[in-house]
């Protein structure tokens, strides 16, 4: 009886005490400016503004990223993060706007679809080739969370 007692007793301890630490780390995690992104990361899920799936990271944290992988001079980074902040000024303006919600993705794609090719403008062929690769294997992931690629005609995927 006595023995029953303390496992209980011990079980019930573990588990007060490894509660709150798995939250504060699940909260640092998102927090940390080494988190995940979309393009580059193919072990977690891209964390940014929040948590997976919530919008695009920030631009310094996303020009780090380009810099770890394609080796960006400085010069290249200052070009890259104001693409990339210029971007995301576009993507906010888009947000509680009146557009319709085909609109509004039509337009954020466009969006993202001019930010990489500002992007690819300032790489050399060899970091262009990387970050082509890069941008193949987001596309590839996107393709698999949304179950396979879109249909011809066929509206977005709608999320609620």
């Amino acid at each position: 009886m006595l023995k029953r007692y303390w496992l209980v007793l011990s079980a019930a301890i573990a588990f007060a005490v490894a509660g709150p630490l798995a939250g504060a780390q699940d909260s640092s995690a998102q927090n940390s400016p080494a988190s995940g992104s979309p393009a580059t990361d193919q072990s977690a899920p891209p964390t940014g503004n929040g948590g997976p799936y919530h919008g695009p990271m920030d631009p310094a944290q996303r020009t780090a990223e380009l810099t770890k992988h394609l080796h960006l001079t400085p010069d290249q980074q200052a070009k890259v993060k104001s693409t990339l902040e210029r971007a995301r000024s576009e993507m906010e303006s888009l947000r509680g706007g009146s557009m319709s919600r085909p609109d509004r993705h039509a337009k954020m794609m466009e969006i993202r679809s001019n930010t990489n090719a500002q992007i690819r403008a300032v790489l050399d062929p060899e970091q262009q080739k990387k970050f082509d690769r890069m941008q193949a294997r987001q596309e590839e992931r996107m393709e698999n969370r949304r179950g396979g690629p879109p249909q011809e005609g066929a509206a977005p995927p709608q999320q609620q």
